[in-house]
């Protein structure tokens, strides 16, 4: 059967509007209150075969308040911003609107001087095409919402703009299946999957 891996987006840390590039705060109060509301559908997946989490504050912190003891993966961090680390998108426009375009416009660019967009999703699909391919191995992994969006746009083998028109919400997960190079979408409700004795 082929490698299962379930991705957790970590609990947010502040409004969407505040979301700043490569944000390294830790989760707020609001942020543990979500983790907890929601942990008794999260919990089962405790039991996965393999637990990661990217190297930021509120994705460690998530995985840990749930229960997976997660080793930190840094094919996991989010993005290479460049100058426009710690900035939310609104400062980086009104700073600089003409590469805020660009960025927008070609997956190559790199405005910012970090990471192209194309980098980004072939950084974090090499990951995970080098997970262990075990038989029926489960793998749970808490990552930024846009780590996930990469992952998706790679899995889907999307066109880089894709990455722009997907949305996930803090705590919301999703599933891929598959072995390097051949991977599928899987849509399912974490109370369906079973746990192991």
């Amino acid at each position: 059967m082929a490698l299962r891996v379930t991705f957790v987006a970590a609990a947010g840390s502040s409004s969407v509007l505040a979301e700043r590039f490569e944000d390294d705060r830790p989760l707020d109060q609001a942020g543990w209150s979500a983790v907890q509301r929601v942990a008794h559908e999260l919990l089962p997946l405790a039991a996965a075969d393999l637990r990661y989490c990217s190297p930021a504050p509120r994705s460690r912190a998530t995985g840990e308040c749930l229960g997976y003891a997660p080793l930190v993966q840094l094919a996991l961090r989010d993005c290479d911003m460049g100058r426009w680390r710690g900035l939310t998108l609104g400062e980086a426009m009104a700073r600089e609107p003409g590469a805020v375009d660009a960025w927008f416009a070609d997956p190559r660019s790199t405005p910012h001087g970090g990471e192209s967009l194309l980098g980004f999703i072939g950084r974090v699909g090499g990951w995970l095409d080098t997970r262990p391919a075990e038989e029926d191995c489960r793998v749970v992994a808490v990552a930024e919402p846009s780590v996930i969006r990469a992952a998706l746009v790679y899995v889907l083998k999307a066109p880089p703009s894709a990455f722009w028109s997907i949305d996930v919400g803090p705590l919301s997960t999703i599933g891929v299946a598959g072995r390097a190079g051949r991977w599928s979408l899987r849509l399912e409700g974490v109370s369906a999957q079973p746990t192991r004795a």
